[in-house]
């Protein structure tokens, strides 16, 4: 009896735990079921309420009103085109030399004895520059001197005794071969005079050439020969050199088209300015003017050389310096002048940038006559006032609103 009522408690059991578990499987269903609707609907409400909301925000935000709102100002420099003077320049590489060099020599043989200048000296002519042991020259000067005596008292014997043959002769003492004999003799010493008189100027003359001077005004080099050494005549490289360096030289070349621009002015006698710069061309050393030009075109580079003359008096110019030469052949007058920024070129033409008066821009074609340094002159194109474009090129096109300030702004 007690076993089947333990049977039938179990077997409620078991069926209230099957109640259980069927009432939370329906619970799971309906969440679940709910959860889908929900991932469906609220994507929905999400867009209606963007396209709803959009419109608003597109009218109230800056960034939206693109259509109704005017295109902003491109900001640029500029600067108006300005009438005057344009130097037409010809530029050529350069190489500074002397006026006048020599090399200092000795004109006789002998041992230097002194050195009577400074290296780096500057020297005029006539300045003592060595000095040769004078005492050989000394001995011949002596030498000669006394032969000379010699032969003017035979000389004076033979005249004597021509003038006792002429007595003699009209006399008929003496044969008249005899006389003429005797006036051949005085004539040859006569000749021998002369000839001793020769040799003292010789010997006075290479005295003289015992005291070296200089030739030419310039400044002297390095010394090549110490004291004591002999010196001779025939030595190639002498004692110092002497380079003239005031006034000075330069000699530059222009290529052989250029030359009909410089000739007409110096067949005129126009002495043609030249300016000499230094390799970076940004220092201007000296101002001179143009010497000469060469007599043929050198054919291998298609240029000919001019030399040009300074007066190089503050010693900027130096032997064998490399310059750059200007030189200064005409000038454009009244002519319109811009900053070389503002040109821009194509393969079709040549232009810049106008701003008009309302405050766009135009591209107006021009043609350029010539450039010089950062600066261009306007052949054609523009006038005197045209406002033009030099900075914030790259974001401008055929009527764009610019806003133009002043360069260093």
């Amino acid at each position: 009896m007690r076993s089947a009522e333990d049977a039938m408690t179990n077997t409620n059991r078991s069926n209230d735990v099957h109640g259980i578990r069927r009432q939370m499987s329906r619970w799971w269903m309906w969440i679940l079921l709910a959860g889908v609707l929900i991932a469906a609907i609220v994507p929905r409400v999400t867009h209606g309420q963007s396209k709803t909301s959009s419109p608003q925000r597109s009218a109230s935000s800056p960034g939206g009103g693109s259509r109704n709102q005017q295109p902003r100002a491109v900001p640029v420099v500029a600067v108006a085109a300005k009438k005057g003077d344009m130097p037409v320049y010809l530029t050529g590489l350069g190489t500074v030399t002397a006026l006048q060099t020599i090399t200092v020599r000795s004109r006789v043989d002998g041992q230097l004895m002194k050195v009577a200048f400074r290296e780096g000296q500057f020297v005029r002519p006539g300045d003592v520059l060595a000095e040769l042991d004078p005492r050989p020259f000394q001995v011949q000067l002596e030498q000669a001197e006394g032969q000379k005596a010699k032969d003017e008292a035979a000389l004076e014997n033979a005249r004597r005794d021509l003038e006792r043959y002429e007595v003699l002769v009209e006399q008929d003492s003496i044969p008249r071969q005899q006389l003429d004999t005797q006036r051949a003799t005085v004539a040859q010493d006569e000749a021998t005079l002369k000839s001793d008189q020769a040799q003292i100027d010789s010997a006075r003359l290479n005295l003289t050439y015992a005291r070296i001077t200089a030739q030419i005004p310039g400044r002297i080099g390095l010394r090549l020969v110490d004291v004591g050494n002999i010196v001779r005549a025939t030595d190639q490289n002498g004692l110092a050199i002497i380079a003239q360096i005031s006034p000075i030289a330069v000699i530059f070349t222009i290529p052989e088209d250029s030359l009909a621009q410089v000739l007409p002015k110096t067949r005129a006698g126009v002495r043609l300015p030249v300016d000499a710069f230094d390799r970076d061309m940004k220092a201007r050393l000296a101002t001179g003017s143009l010497l000469t030009t060469d007599n043929e075109i050198d054919q291998t580079t298609g240029t000919i050389k001019l030399k040009a003359q300074f007066s190089n008096m503050d010693e900027k110019l130096f032997p064998n310096q490399f310059v750059n030469a200007r030189l200064l052949v005409d000038t454009l007058r009244g002519i319109a002048i811009i900053p070389g920024a503002a040109i821009q070129r194509t393969a079709q033409s040549t232009f810049v940038y106008r701003v008009k008066p309302d405050s766009t821009v135009e591209m107006r074609p021009i043609v350029v006559a010539l450039t010089e340094g950062d600066q261009a002159a306007v052949r054609q194109g523009l006038v005197q006032g045209d406002v033009v474009v030099t900075d914030g090129l790259d974001k401008l096109q055929q009527g764009m609103k610019v806003a133009v300030r002043a360069p260093g702004q």
